[in-house]
């Protein structure tokens, strides 16, 4: 894992999928006046240059957030920030999910969020500084279990782990059962990729089997090049905000018309 960075995948197809709902729950959420946690366990350096030439070098964003950005209306929460940050950043910026959470929520919500590489988490500390934000330089599920339950109750954990420690998929289910229990009324969300090696599969499994009424969604798009093994992407949410689903299911419309 110390070896991932996500500019080489950032604003790419799966970035828009999870980003989109992120930014619709937490637009959501914040409808209401009080107060509420959110918490991420692999937060990444929080803002990109999608000039760089790692971006540059997989294309990966040109074919996500390049192609993508008129799919949602000015009044999208994810439309709002993307388009904040281009005016205060320029048009390479790109928000990770931790700048997308600072953007859209209040003085009076918390913010924790865990990244265990070095540098990202130097950049993290940079990019979050003029917000109220507490990045946490530890194992992001360590973060999760010290904290949880969090204060403010209500909120949302996003766990976004780049999979690159293959054990991620059997013990993912039983950390999320953990937090599960000890936050009852949190909303976790699960980002995975759709692997054509089928990895992922059996981690479903287990989390479909111990929580039937959370909600599953997925979209498929084609590989970023020739024998590349992610073919999609998933979000997998406990406590679902009400019409999450419907939200969802636009997105999949405008994920269909994608080329193949």
């Amino acid at each position: 894992m110390l070896s991932y960075q996500h500019i080489y995948h950032a604003g790419n197809l799966a970035d828009v999928h999870k980003h989109s709902l992120l930014a619709w729950m937490l637009g959501y959420l914040t409808r209401k006046d009080k107060p509420l946690s959110y918490l991420e366990t692999h937060a990444g350096r929080a803002l990109y240059d999608l000039s760089d030439t790692p971006a540059l070098k997989t294309g990966e964003a040109a074919q996500g957030i390049g192609r993508a950005r008129g799919w949602f209306g000015n009044s999208h929460p994810y439309a709002q920030v993307l388009d904040q940050i281009t005016r205060e950043q320029g048009a390479d910026a790109y928000p990770g999910s931790p700048l997308l959470a600072a953007k859209l929520l209040r003085d009076s919500d918390s913010i924790h969020l865990a990244e265990l590489h070095p540098g990202e988490h130097a950049a993290l500390d940079l990019a979050m500084s003029p917000y109220d934000a507490k990045c946490h330089y530890r194992d992001g599920f360590d973060m999760a279990f010290a904290l949880t339950p969090p204060t403010p109750r209500r909120g949302l954990m996003l766990i976004d782990p780049s999979f690159e420690i293959k054990t991620d998929y059997v013990d993912i289910p039983r950390h999320i059962g953990k937090l599960a229990r000890a936050w009852n009324v949190g909303i976790i969300a699960l980002w995975y990729p759709i692997l054509t090696s089928k990895a992922h599969q059996p981690m479903l499994s287990a989390l479909m089997g111990a929580h039937p009424e959370a909600l599953r969604h997925e979209v498929s798009f084609a590989p970023a090049r020739p024998g590349h093994g992610m073919v999609g992407s998933g979000m997998f949410v406990l406590n679902p905000p009400y019409g999450l689903k419907e939200e969802a299911a636009r997105l999949t419309a405008k994920f269909k018309t994608l080329p193949r």
